[in-house]
């Protein structure tokens, strides 16, 4: 019998039974690397956003851009981060709508990381969303938000 299923809850409790199990020492363990690998990531993005470093000696410059004129499928992408990592959330939008999208989702992971590593409370739909939906529909998922945020892109430079 699973942790969630055990009869000897309080009443005031058994409520959450349907949403929520405890989360294992593992599980614990797992979204605490997950929250820490999510903040580090936006606050490397705030530090590059503040001029603390350059983070264009990294990444370098767009190759198609140069060559062609027109925006690859992740230009703008750093700026967008940069200005979500600072607050500006409509400004990130504007600017890349895919890579702003993908910033809020991983918002709403690191919070749900955070969530189970600090109550220990494992939400029941990301077991049975993880159990459902398989990985290649993870990446194709990936793969449409870039495109979408592309064309978006590609059509804003192409009207300019």
């Amino acid at each position: 019998m699973q942790p969630c299923q055990q009869p000897n809850k309080p009443r005031s409790l058994r409520w959450l039974a349907p949403f929520f199990c405890r989360a294992s020492f593992h599980q614990r363990i797992t979204a605490t690397i997950v929250f820490s690998a999510v903040a580090t990531l936006f606050g490397l993005a705030w530090l590059a956003a503040a001029g603390k470093f350059d983070i264009g000696w990294w990444l370098g410059t767009c190759g198609l851009k140069q060559k062609y004129g027109l925006p690859c499928p992740t230009c703008g992408m750093t700026t967008s981060v940069l200005a979500f990592s600072q607050g500006k959330i409509f400004e990130s939008f504007y600017i890349q709508p895919a890579a702003a999208l993908l910033c809020c989702v991983l918002v709403v992971i690191a919070f749900l990381a955070l969530f189970t590593a600090v109550f220990g409370l494992y939400l029941v739909f990301i077991k049975r969303f993880f159990t459902e939906i398989k990985i290649k529909h993870i990446v194709l998922a990936l793969i449409v938000i870039i495109a979408a945020g592309w064309a978006v892109t590609l059509a804003r430079a192409l009207a300019a």
